[in-house]
């Protein structure tokens, strides 16, 4: 330590001066960027390129380098209120994310990339609003999804970023469209009710007629049906039962007697 501080007495103060500018313009000239990043460079003042990942080196005081970060940006679209085409008042938030794949496009083509792709983002989530209707936002949310990610896309393509993703996350309804919208399910599940009902009727009916039809081509079985529901009324042992005495036994009855009386 003291044979440097020997060297640097010697060589006296300009000398000094002279390492410490040596050793600053090496070190600016010197840059490392990350595997995610890429830099940007311009000398005088003209675009040569990116430059990265790793190690490289540019030229002090007519270099310059600006860095962008290749990752995926997550874009958050904040409540857009819009009049769809069926004239409903809806408030929409969304989602983006996108990715810078020409860095020097970024930088040359427009001031603020993130700040362009979020106000195009939020102009574009109001128009393809306006063109859809209240049932295709809330049933074909995916098929509104792939719609504002082509469009975002390509306005944004000449800014050299790729628009990946595009989610539509809430909507807001208003509280007459909710209540209009709870009726209308509640007739929904009345008219399925009701439609069920019907066709177990009918079904029930259809039996029936078959049935009958049965039991007329054989009188005994009508007897036999008639003693069988005496059986489970008969069960509870909680009424008193009156039945009539089907015209079928008398005449049997009369069978009986009749030769008898005769002789």
């Amino acid at each position: 330590m003291g044979g440097i501080l020997e060297l640097f007495t010697g060589l006296g103060f300009s000398a000094l001066v002279v390492v410490l500018l040596l050793v600053t313009v090496l070190s600016s000239a010197v840059k490392i960027v990350q595997e995610y990043e890429r830099g940007v460079i311009f000398r005088l003042g003209r675009l040569v390129g990116p430059r990265g990942p790793g190690l490289f080196f540019i030229i002090p005081m007519v270099d310059r380098m600006i860095k962008v970060d290749l990752r995926v940006v997550t874009l958050e679209i904040p409540p857009q209120e819009a009049i769809t085409k069926d004239n409903v008042t809806v408030k929409v938030n969304a989602v983006a994310f996108f990715r810078v794949v020409d860095p020097s496009a970024a930088i040359v083509q427009v001031e603020d990339f993130r700040k362009a792709t979020w106000q195009i983002s939020q102009t574009t989530l109001r128009s393809v609003l306006g063109q859809s209707s209240l049932d295709e936002l809330l049933t074909h949310r995916e098929a509104i999804n792939q719609m504002l990610q082509k469009i975002i896309d390509q306005q944004t393509e000449p800014w050299g970023i790729k628009v990946g993703i595009v989610e539509v996350k809430d909507v807001e309804l208003p509280d007459t469209m909710k209540r209009a919208m709870a009726k209308q399910a509640e007739a929904e599940r009345e008219k399925r009710a009701k439609i069920i009902h019907a066709e177990g009727e009918y079904a029930a009916a259809q039996n029936l007629r078959l049935a009958a039809g049965t039991l007329a081509e054989e009188p005994a079985a009508i007897q036999l049906r008639y003693l069988q529901t005496l059986t489970e009324i008969a069960v509870e042992k909680n009424s008193t039962i009156l039945f009539p005495v089907p015209i079928e036994f008398l005449k049997a009855f009369a069978g009986m007697l009749g030769p008898k009386e005769s002789e």
